[in-house]
């Protein structure tokens, strides 16, 4: 786990912005809730506010902002949305045309920001049951990938379902579930375990997103919905602008993470 993790989510968002920190998050900020990013403009935002009510387990909110307003009032409200996150994309027409660091150059008035819970929020939960995540001691991001499971369509929004997978033996597989079960608010319990092809993924060790990690002799894969999802969708309805993170470069909040479980 990384030296920052014991940081107030102030400080952390601080150094992000400062461009002092620009890796993935996974393992920051030990208790507090991380979320993916959404933006769209203002005449899109109630499509999509319906398509995230409709697909809750790739797409769980977190936030929503007042239309031109880049302050997440619910979950940071001395934050700044366009220089928090230490990557984004910036998808024109369904293509990827940049990375950047911050989006203050790209922010207009009739922009609404969405966060979505991420699975980052549920690891912290699985290491303290001792459940081993591959991508956290390889450091590196989490292999994700678009399946044949299509999201509930809602006005123009529609599109594969990506998830997120962790390699384990079938005993900490079985104990995955029950941990995850917990954070419905942050994607919940996996949605598939085992053979990748059943959910449409041909090649395990090339994901559409992250990094390949590895599967050792006897473990399983087990696969949750991601909030990468609304990249795949961006790429399928071409909005003519969509601002996401760079996928596993999350927002960290200054909620906690055991506000979001269920007993």
């Amino acid at each position: 786990m990384c030296s920052m993790e014991l940081r107030k989510p102030s400080d952390i968002r601080h150094l992000i912005r400062n461009n002092e920190w620009t890796k993935p998050t996974s393992g920051l900020a030990h208790g507090f809730v991380q979320a993916n990013l959404a933006i769209l403009p203002k005449e899109m935002a109630f499509e999509f506010l319906l398509f995230c009510q409709r697909n809750p387990k790739p797409c769980p909110l977190i936030d929503v902002t007042e239309p031109g307003s880049f302050v997440p009032e619910l979950s940071a409200p001395d934050a700044d949305i366009r220089t928090d996150f230490p990557k984004y994309r910036v998808y024109r027409n369904g293509e990827l045309t940049e990375e950047r660091t911050d989006i203050v150059a790209l922010w207009h008035e009739d922009m609404v920001a969405f966060l979505l819970g991420c699975s980052f929020t549920f690891e912290e939960a699985l290491l303290d049951n001792g459940v081993p995540i591959r991508h956290i001691e390889e450091d590196c991001n989490v292999p994700m990938y678009k399946t044949n499971i299509p999201c509930k369509k809602a006005g123009r929004f529609e599109g594969p379902t990506v998830v997120s997978m962790r390699p384990m033996p079938a005993k900490d597989a079985i104990r995955a579930v029950q941990v995850t079960s917990r954070f419905p608010d942050v994607h919940g319990a996996p949605i598939h375990v085992g053979n990748p092809g059943q959910i449409g993924i041909r090649d395990i060790n090339q994901p559409d997103f992250g990094d390949s990690v590895t599967i050792k002799e006897g473990e399983i894969p087990v696969f949750w919905a991601c909030g990468v999802t609304p990249q795949a969708v961006a790429m399928q309805v071409k909005p003519e602008i969509m601002i996401t993170h760079a996928p596993g470069h999350m927002f960290i909040t200054d909620l906690k993470n055991d506000h979001l479980s269920i007993m």
